[in-house]
């Protein structure tokens, strides 16, 4: 193999690529490692832990809300129920 480069001679190396070659050709690539690495920091510094304990406790909330508000109406209309059928057995 090194005789046959040998013999073929000396050759022209290609231009190197500048920056904006490079991250053209990797496209998002280049944008996912940039997205990766930020998330990597804001985890080092329990950013990111904090704000999805907070996202998960603030949903968490609101569906609490949500299905107390369910609930609470329930109790309403069977109050409102009970105290239909008591005063219907009242005046019967």
């Amino acid at each position: 193999m090194k005789d046959e480069l040998l013999k073929q001679g000396p050759r022209e190396a290609p231009e190197p690529e500048t920056a904006e070659e490079r991250s053209k050709k990797l496209g998002l690539k280049t944008a996912g490692g940039g997205v990766a690495a930020g998330g990597i920091g804001l985890a080092k510094l329990g950013l990111l832990g904090k704000f999805f304990v907070w996202w998960f406790a603030w949903n968490g909330a609101v569906d609490a809300w949500r299905i107390g508000g369910w609930i609470a109406v329930a109790a309403v209309v069977a109050a409102i129920a009970v105290y239909a059928v008591l005063r219907a057995r009242r005046h019967a």
